[in-house]
């Protein structure tokens, strides 16, 4: 009888485990993973995805240095991936498993938020923007003084995203600052800004796709992608280039130090460098992506999209979103703590 009970106990425990080898649990930003993609993964591996959504890097953090998060990659912006790796989040990758590494454009291969690209693949990359309805306002888009001192057409109209690191870095750059300075007086100046200019935004929130869409909000600090999906709903729809300076960032995605189901994250991190599957992340979230060769795979209205290629003489006014010292960190969360009073 003891024998039959763990005869059966066992098979049990084979039947869990071999179900476990069909899946990957995958924590991304909300709206960002192509449904195509993981459909084609599924039809090619049998291992099923499982995508949990978050709405900003902080979140992300915070849930998965609590613990038992049940999560296998997680897709970080690079300015957070030293923090990640500090934390001992997310470990190193093995290179013979990944055999489409060489697929990463070179512009992308040594990162210096990740050196080597010994942690991370790339996702996608774009611009922390403005974005302005036009049947609202039909005035200069190409500026931050939309949102830190907005024309009457705007006031009360504005959203801006609560994204600590591009809110601030596009806001010292307005100020004539560097992003991650650590100069006190700029910094004062960056708070007065924005605490004056607060009274004149309706909110700070995500969701800014469909929002813009249907014009219940005329204007946002936003990310590009999904202003041009907002576009393509609705052609008054605009992108603007700040010229004191706007925000590139670049997502990546990471293999959790406690991940359960590390040979199908590994088979999804290659996959994702084909050229034509990362070509399906961007033809759905409309952002650019790191892997050479994805071009021809593109949809053909993203190669002159306005959401995409930035005008030449705006193109020295964009900054590549960068891991602050603790001071300047500090400094960073001591304003924004005082703007969301």
């Amino acid at each position: 009888m003891t024998r039959t009970l763990t005869t059966a106990a066992l098979l049990l425990a084979s039947t869990a485990a071999a179900h476990a080898e069909g899946v990957l649990n995958l924590y991304n930003w909300g709206n960002y993973t192509s449904p195509e993609l993981l459909e084609k993964f599924e039809a090619e591996t049998g291992i099923k995805v499982t995508v949990t959504d978050y709405d900003s890097n902080d979140t992300a953090l915070a849930k998965v240095e609590a613990g038992g998060s049940g999560f296998d990659l997680v897709v970080p912006s690079g300015n957070y991936v030293p923090i990640w790796i500090e934390k001992g989040l997310i470990q190193e990758l093995d290179p013979a498993r990944l055999p489409n590494l060489a697929n990463i454009a070179p512009e992308w291969q040594n990162p210096e938020f990740d050196p080597g690209r010994r942690y991370t693949v790339p996702w996608q990359w774009g611009t922390t923007g403005v974005a302005v309805n036009r049947s609202f306002y039909d005035g200069d888009i190409n500026t931050s003084a939309i949102w830190l001192d907005p024309p009457e057409e705007l006031k009360g109209k504005i959203n801006v995203t609560p994204e600590m690191n591009d809110v601030l870095a596009m806001a010292i750059m307005y100020e004539g600052g560097e992003p991650c300075t650590e100069d006190v007086e700029v910094l004062k100046r960056v708070r007065d800004r924005l605490i004056a200019a607060k009274p004149h935004w309706m909110s700070m929130d995500y969701g800014m796709e469909e929002k813009m869409a249907t014009s219940d909000v005329p204007a946002s600090v936003y990310w590009n992608g999904a202003i041009m999906r907002a576009r393509l709903k609705n052609p008054d729809v605009a992108f603007g280039y700040p010229k004191e300076g706007f925000v590139i960032f670049s997502d990546q995605v990471a293999l959790l130090s406690d991940a359960q189901n590390v040979d199908n994250a590994y088979k999804f991190l290659d996959f994702i460098i084909v050229p034509e599957h990362a070509a399906m992340l961007s033809a759905f979230a409309r952002y650019a992506n790191g892997i050479a060769g994805s071009e021809p795979f593109m949809p053909a209205d993203m190669k002159d999209a306005p959401e995409l290629v930035i005008p030449a003489e705006l193109v020295d006014a964009g900054h590549l979103v960068q891991t602050c010292s603790p001071k300047a960190q500090e400094y960073y969360t001591a304003i924004w703590t005082e703007l969301q009073k």
